[in-house]
């Protein structure tokens, strides 16, 4: 069974940011909440997946910036009081995957996406 689910997930099309983050299945739970399955398969209160599913006019966050999960962590003046350092193009999977598995960087993903999620106003473009 975890041969042919692994497989699958291998082989799939779906899902592929967090495959790359956990190109493993397991029978563990990851304990994951909300808020982290927001953040890494960036589907959530980002304008930049908003737009994505025309649930948005813009992927731009109010700073001017591209809403992005990535965007919020790493540069948007709305956010400075969660900031990690941003990881060089070539280095973000890497970066992302050291994230996830770092129980006080995802406690900042956690606060950074509650509080966009609680105040979506603050994001929308001018």
């Amino acid at each position: 069974m975890l041969e042919a689910w692994q497989t699958s997930w291998k082989n799939g099309d779906a899902g592929r940011k967090i495959y790359n983050i956990m190109p493993s299945v397991s029978l563990r739970p990851i304990n994951w909440i909300r808020e982290d399955v927001f953040f890494f398969s960036q589907h959530g209160p980002f304008p930049a997946y908003l737009k994505r599913f025309h649930l948005s006019d813009s992927h731009y966050c109010s700073c001017g910036g591209i809403g992005t999960a990535l965007h919020y962590v790493t540069e948007c003046n709305c956010t400075v009081s969660w900031h990690m350092r941003k990881p060089a193009p070539n280095f973000e999977q890497e970066w992302l995957k050291r994230v996830a598995n770092n129980l006080v960087s995802r406690y900042k993903i956690r606060g950074i996406t509650k509080f966009i999620s609680e105040n979506r106003d603050l994001f929308r473009p001018p």
